[in-house]
């Protein structure tokens, strides 16, 4: 299979999770999409990793999948407190804690 082809589908999860983080309003479908434009990243990494021959992006891939694991944590405990206090995860209702 050619590079050209993972790397048209890594733009493609990366468009739709640009787009899921700007028109979604719920925190969880907003963690979603971040995880799509990280895995896209993961899948770019992994194919110029095979056009080239070496294992660095076999590496980094790695190191962006502990990242990701620990954003979700942290991302989920957020939402999970902000549900707590506020009974809503909508992202709309938290402009009004600015200022």
């Amino acid at each position: 299979m050619l590079v050209n082809n993972f790397l048209l589908l890594g733009a493609v999860l990366f468009c739709i999770g640009v787009y899921g983080v700007i028109v979604r309003k719920n925190a969880v479908l907003v963690l979603m999409s971040i995880e799509l434009i990280l895995n896209s990243v993961n899948i770019n990494l992994l194919a110029f990793d095979q056009m080239h021959g070496n294992n660095d992006g076999g590496v980094f891939a790695l190191y962006i999948i502990a990242v990701a694991a620990a954003e979700v944590g942290v991302g989920l405990a957020m939402v999970l407190l902000i549900f707590r206090n506020r009974k809503t995860i909508s992202l709309d209702d938290l402009s009004e804690m600015k200022g």
